[in-house]
């Protein structure tokens, strides 16, 4: 972009946010370190195409104007952590609502493959999911636990051992991005063919029911892993489709930005670990108005944050290029 180009879409923002600090304009500590985001993105963006020029004194002085006011009026900014994922995040996000989509149909289509197949074929289950899961599982169907899996080991062990492994399948989703998204893709598509499979083989034994149990700690779990599959399509989409940066400099900014993703699927998968590792083992005896009560407050959660909070914030946070 043309630094004048740059200068006239970005602005009104400037002068308003300008005014707003030299006239001592009361405005809301949230709000405040909201647009030093948005402001920080436009230094950085100038630092980069317009070195030396008006625009990024301009820009770095309003900056710094704007970072001791906000340290002034908000001590608690300073935790850099909180206000990744109060506003970093979710401000910039939203523009990849259209790849979080194409995502999750994408894996819808794989677990509607994998439930066809396994509804049709009764060994394709055994292939997908493996002999050994399979048996152990009839196993306990036969002993009337078709969950018993999920008791085993200890509260603590299984709540580290889980979270661990989702965020390593969660990295390796977005790492495999690097090969041109069709790495991604495979996990997306093998992830998806498991569910299905694992699904439809509840669903022939009559045990379909009993699957509410996974879905207490599997909402955010699945959920979170299709979310981490959108930052690797972000970061091979990044070198595929460069737009009008060069693909090396597109990818290197496709990769910060899925890596922002990444990391903010953390808590999750900590949420998603600590519900499997000390609320689902007690699934089968739980109250249903209980254990939907979970389920659903587990989906509204990703819902709001990944999806509605961005969209509040960016309506709340007009003119902004996150």
């Amino acid at each position: 972009m043309r630094e004048a180009s740059f200068v006239k879409q970005n602005k009104e923002k400037w002068i308003v946010f300008e005014k707003a600090l030299h006239n001592n304009l009361k405005i809301n500590p949230d709000d405040l370190a909201s647009y030093y985001i948005q402001l920080t993105n436009d230094l950085s963006y100038a630092q980069t195409y317009y070195p030396g020029s008006k625009t990024l004194l301009y820009l770095n002085s309003l900056a710094t104007e704007a970072h001791q006011k906000i340290y002034i009026t908000k001590r608690e900014s300073k935790n850099k952590i909180i206000s990744f994922w109060k506003y970093e995040f979710p401000l910039f996000f939203q523009k990849y609502h259209r790849t979080l989509l194409f995502t999750f149909l994408f894996f819808m289509a794989a677990v509607i493959i994998g439930t066809v197949s396994t509804l049709n074929d009764d060994s394709f289950v055994r292939l997908i999911l493996g002999d050994a899961y399979v048996n152990m599982t009839l196993e306990n169907i036969e002993k009337g636990e078709p969950m018993a899996v999920y008791k085993s080991g200890s509260n603590i062990g299984s709540f580290l051992g889980i979270t661990i492994n989702n965020i390593r399948v969660a990295m390796i989703a977005f790492a495999f991005g690097a090969l041109l998204s069709v790495g991604t893709i495979f996990i997306l598509f093998n992830n998806g063919i498991m569910l299905g499979a694992f699904i439809s083989f509840f669903y022939k034994y009559g045990l379909l029911d009993s699957t509410s149990t996974i879905w207490l700690h599997g909402t955010i779990e699945i959920s979170v892993i299709v979310i981490a599959g959108c930052a690797g399509l972000v970061m091979g989409n990044s070198f595929l489709f460069p737009k009008t940066y060069s693909r090396r400099i597109s990818f290197m900014r496709g990769a910060k930005d899925g890596l922002k993703i990444v990391v903010s699927t953390i808590p999750f998968f900590i949420i998603a670990g600590f519900i499997e590792g000390f609320i689902t083992r007690y699934g089968d005896g739980m109250p249903k108005i209980l254990a939907f009560s979970i389920i659903a407050a587990s989906l509204f959660l990703i819902v709001y944050y990944y999806i509605i909070y961005p969209i509040q914030l960016n309506i709340k946070l007009p003119n902004n290029l996150t």
